[in-house]
């Protein structure tokens, strides 16, 4: 019977899932403008590097690598600080780039598929492992969900690591289709306007990352 997850895993991962991939953060935030400026594709694959920085976490947390949570709090400071210069780096990079809208009336153009926009998916992964609060949080979260559900064979967990994946890529797809159906009311001069506020943004939370650990003291 050890072999027989608990069904109720399933409708618990993937409310987490979502839960985890909606709230606005720095990811979400490149996320979003990845799928204005790039369409349904872009925001998908985007979306694939945030989930795919969650599965990692959620499935160290989930087999108890306390190792993973030790290194984290030994390193935090500098983790946090790689992160924050990446997030100002990202912010910079799309404060300064000219914007890209590709308009839905291109019959010419070939269709744009997940792989023309692969390199977004590294991107949004590596700013999401090297999130402090997004490692810690999952952490969390696995010690929460045992308030809900039962986790206790490695089958359970990982059963809950695919919930919770499903969860995201459900909800990024659902935003992506969302975005990418409107998106084309966007003329450029908009979206240069969008660029520049989520450049904004990401710059802005990488610093208030960086200030974190000055303002505490960290030690590298």
């Amino acid at each position: 019977m050890d072999y027989i997850p608990n069904p109720l895993i399933i409708p618990v991962g993937i409310i987490v899932g979502i839960l985890i991939a909606a709230p606005v953060g720095p990811v979400n935030v490149l996320c979003i403008q990845r799928a204005i400026e790039r369409g349904f594709w872009g925001g998908v694959a985007a979306g694939i590097g945030s989930v795919m920085g969650d599965a990692l976490i959620a499935l160290c947390a989930g087999l108890g690598v306390g190792t993973v949570l030790g290194a984290v709090h030994t390193h935090r400071a500098i983790i946090q600080v790689l992160g924050g210069l990446a997030l100002i780096a990202f912010g910079a990079r799309l404060y300064f780039s000219a914007p890209r809208l590709k308009a839905v009336s291109d019959a010419d153009a070939s269709p744009e598929r997940l792989k023309d926009f692969a390199w977004d998916i590294p991107q949004t992964f590596f700013l999401t492992i090297t999130n402090p609060g997004a490692v810690l949080g999952l952490f969390a979260v696995f010690g929460g969900v045992s308030t809900f559900v039962e986790v206790h064979s490695t089958i359970d967990v990982l059963l809950l690591v695919a919930a919770i994946v499903s969860g995201s890529m459900l909800w990024w797809i659902t935003l992506s289709n969302l975005i990418g159906r409107y998106r084309h009311q966007i003329d450029l001069r908009t979206l240069h306007f969008v660029n520049r506020i989520a450049g904004v943004l990401l710059a802005v939370f990488g610093a208030v990352l960086i200030a974190e650990v000055i303002w505490k003291g960290g030690s590298f």
